[in-house]
């Protein structure tokens, strides 16, 4: 697995990349600035389904090294979604903090989108095995929780971004779903195990 990270890390670098690219090229189509704002905030939320799918897949093809990439998948949602609020910070509002704040304010799905982003900063900050030590990893675990309404912010902001043709955030809800599905059936599975568990007569 540590021969494959660094190929994991150029590849999730790569849709950061292309971008200068096709600006180069001039491939960024008609409105280069909206093509730029929807492609990263494209990215961070496909990078927090990726990073919730880590679990599960682990689990199901049984192969435990997977989780030494959900760091990394979970940083790059976050590296994601920064850059898509500060393209948006810089080309919609100058920079004007005065701005951004009445915009989050008036505006459900840049209040959803900055919000799901927010939630996503304690995660970032404390994804090291140092801060895990520091914390406890039941207090860990517990802000590492926080990706979930951030996933579920993050599909919000794109369902009442688009308005109209729901048909793209409807595939990603439709994912995240099956995700948010898959952790409540697993919780209570584990906790129903537990709890024939405690009733077998324990041997003396």
């Amino acid at each position: 697995m540590s021969r494959i990270k660094p190929l994991v890390f150029l590849v999730c670098l790569l849709p950061f990349l292309r971008l200068p690219l096709y600006g180069y090229l001039g491939s960024l189509g008609p409105d280069p600035v909206a093509f730029l704002i929807h492609s990263t905030g494209i990215w961070s939320l496909v990078f927090l389904l990726i990073t919730l799918s880590v679990t599960p897949a682990r689990r199901i093809f049984r192969y435990p090294q997977l989780l030494l990439l959900r760091r990394m998948f979970g940083q790059y949602a976050f590296f994601y979604g920064v850059i898509h609020f500060l393209l948006y910070a810089y080309f919609d509002q100058y920079f004007s903090l005065t701005a951004i704040w009445r915009d989050i304010l008036d505006r459900p799905f840049i209040m959803t989108g900055f919000t799901g982003l927010a939630l996503l900063l304690p995660l970032s900050c404390t994804s090291t095995n140092k801060w895990m030590k520091r914390l406890g990893i039941a207090r860990w675990r517990y802000i590492h929780w926080l990706i979930y309404p951030s996933a579920i912010l993050s599909v919000v902001h794109f369902w009442l971004e688009v308005k109209r043709d729901i048909r793209e955030p409807l595939v990603y809800a439709a994912l995240l779903g099956v995700l948010l599905i898959y952790r409540l059936a697993y919780m209570f599975y584990v906790k129903k195990a537990s709890f024939l568990m405690s009733l077998w007569p324990k041997s003396r």
